[in-house]
């Protein structure tokens, strides 16, 4: 029986594609854009920020200097305003508020940095959730057991009773080695929908 539904954030309950970024600040020049894309999304820094051993500014000073002059204005935005405007997943919202009013617990587990909290109430569902984890406010991100542990305990949940949604193999298989039931999204809410609702 699932009780609890836990979500991953991005490409989960909101878009998380840099391409789409890059192209919507105006950068048409393919090469331009996936240099930003590799030395950006891609870099240690940007994982560190994951891990709460880095903040954006410390992102900034370690990735602009590997950027040439003209794409380091558009770095700093990404680094620090990549969700501006968030880009809500189709159809998530409207699946929070139905396991709300289902009386179902609901949940986010993110691998994020810390300013996650400052862009949160701007995401689609976000007041009905009843408990966050954020990686790098413990500096242990997914898949590693000891995330989903943490999140179990703090707010008394049984695994067994937790469906974990993400879009990643690999910490989907991180909930399911702590007992929690998971489900791999591919933006198949309909299908979501079917295994929670039946």
């Amino acid at each position: 029986m699932i009780r609890n539904v836990i979500f991953d954030m991005g490409n989960v309950l909101i878009h998380f594609k840099p391409e789409r970024f890059i192209k919507r600040m105006g950068i048409t020049d393919q090469q331009a854009g996936q240099l930003l894309i590799r030395e950006v999304f891609g870099s240690v820094a940007w994982s560190l920020m994951d891990w709460g051993v880095m903040d954006e500014a410390a992102c900034e000073r370690e990735v602009l200097p590997r950027l040439p002059e003209a794409l380091r204005a558009p770095a700093r935005q990404l680094i620090h305003r990549w969700d501006q405007p968030i880009m809500p997943m189709e159809g998530m919202a409207a699946f929070v508020r139905r396991c709300k009013e289902a009386g179902l617990g609901i949940y986010l587990l993110s691998n994020a940095s810390g300013r996650l909290h400052d862009y949160w109430p701007d995401i689609p569902g976000s007041p009905l959730f009843d408990g966050v984890v954020v990686s790098a406010d413990h500096r242990c991100v997914k898949p590693m057991p000891q995330i989903f542990d943490y999140l179990l305990n703090r707010f008394g949940l049984a695994a067994p009773e937790c469906l974990f949604i993400d879009d990643m193999p690999i910490n989907v298989a991180g909930a399911m080695t702590v007992g929690m039931q998971g489900f791999l999204f591919r933006e198949n809410v309909t299908e979501l929908e079917r295994r929670v609702f039946g």
